[in-house]
């Protein structure tokens, strides 16, 4: 089955926790002692009712205060479609789990409190949702029976975040009234809500067209481990094993080896079940090719008329996750970008952007924890990229301190500065 990958966000005590146990508890993925568990410690909590949130918010300080505060994976499925879903912070101090969880998700859900309306974080996270180049949006107004089920509450809050949304570049967008505590338009279509004509939540999840999200036309294999299987009938296998990236690959096809620029064929493409005619993404396989050239982990497999750029010199949007240090000009740091590592320093901080208002601040001396900006980087070898707004596996990042090996922060390629 296909598998969507979706990030939940919003504010404070609007529900993400609670929503997300709605879904696995209407779509029967929850154990019968998991249910158990959650209803006692509901009951010692003193609660009345069985607290779905706890199903994900799994730390003690979560629990205690109320808040999500580390990403939480959750994984279920309905007889259409697999789901991984990570229940991301909403506090301001967070972001960087937000970053972090919503990296690779196939479409991000936020959530709104019908009575409050669009917040700043609303619109932080919408704003990063965009920036992390997630393809589909999906804004649940919720606590829909505080109001009354009415649909002039909806409508207000639905008109109010179009008008912030026509400032960013969100290609699909839908707004469903929910109540994740009821579970009004979360599983089945509510009968509270009869002016609501559209789909319910899980259904949308499930019929949420993403097969064309992934880039299919830029073919981009980076090499992560040279296969020299020590045995006889195999002393002359040579196998390069990675995850294709982008665009697709079959026997036959000439490809181009980068940095090198040597030109071979591909003669075998060998998956986890055997012999393959063609490799997309993200399979994961081992090609070989016609000619035996010195190819190492790090380089990057493509084909002469679709090359990616390489460079020295990058400039990206970056995110810092740490509170010990900054990022700031003149520091040196490591960059991994795919299958590849090397060190890199910081050229300049071009601004910082303020992402509540989406204003640029300029000029900026570092930046702290949470932030984002834009920087100009350079690294000490030439690296093989794509921007990221065209291919999100090829055009991220991250960075590490050289000390520690501790990430550090996490970017997102606008293109070369070379």
């Amino acid at each position: 089955m296909e598998l969507l990958r979706f990030a939940t966000a919003g504010s404070v005590d609007d529900g993400k926790s609670t929503l997300i146990g709605r879904l696995l508890f209407d779509s029967k993925s929850v154990f019968e002692d998991q249910i158990l568990a959650v209803e006692k410690t509901s009951e010692q909590m003193g609660a009345d009712y069985t607290n779905l949130a706890l199903l994900t918010d799994g730390l003690r300080a979560e629990r205690e205060q109320g808040i999500t505060i580390d990403v939480a994976y959750r994984y279920f499925a309905t007889p259409k479609r697999k789901f991984i879903v990570a229940d991301t912070p909403g506090h301001t101090q967070y972001t960087r789990n937000m970053v972090t969880g919503a990296s690779t998700a196939d479409l991000a859900l936020i959530l709104v409190d019908v009575r409050k309306g669009i917040t700043e974080q609303t619109k932080r996270h919408a704003f990063i949702s965009t920036l992390l180049g997630i393809p589909h949006l999906v804004l649940c107004i919720n606590k829909m029976d505080l109001v009354g089920y009415e649909k002039e509450a909806f409508d207000r809050v639905r008109s109010d975040f179009a008008d912030f949304a026509a400032k960013l570049q969100i290609h699909d967008l839908a707004i469903i009234p929910i109540s994740a505590l009821h579970g009004d338009n979360v599983v089945d279509r509510s009968l509270n809500m009869n002016w609501y004509g559209g789909a319910s939540l899980l259904h949308h999840l499930e019929e949420v067209h993403i097969g064309s999200d992934r880039n299919l036309i830029d073919p981009r294999f980076p090499i992560q481990y040279v296969l020299r299987p020590q045995r006889d009938d195999y002393h002359d296998y040579r196998g390069y094993a990675g995850t294709v990236a982008s665009g697709s690959f079959r026997v036959g096809d000439e490809v181009l080896i980068l940095p090198s620029g040597f030109s071979s064929t591909i003669i075998e493409i060998n998956g986890p079940q055997g012999p393959l005619q063609e490799a997309y993404p993200p399979l994961s396989v081992a090609m070989r090719f016609s000619e035996e050239y010195d190819v190492s982990r790090g380089d990057m497999i493509c084909r002469s008329g679709n090359q990616p750029k390489v460079a020295q010199g990058i400039d990206a949007m970056i995110c810092w996750f740490t509170p010990d240090s900054f990022l700031e000009p003149k520091r040196k740091l490591v960059l991994k970008h795919s299958t590849n590592s090397m060190r890199c320093l910081v050229d300049e901080l071009v601004y910082r952007l303020d992402i509540n208002t989406l204003h640029r601040e300029e000029p900026v001396g570092r930046l702290t924890m949470n932030e984002i900006g834009r920087a100009r980087l350079r690294t000490m070898k030439p690296l093989i990229f794509d921007a990221y707004k065209d291919n999100r596996s090829t055009g991220a990042f991250i960075l590490m301190d050289e000390d520690t090996n501790d990430t550090v922060g996490a970017g997102m390629i606008l293109g070369p500065t070379d």
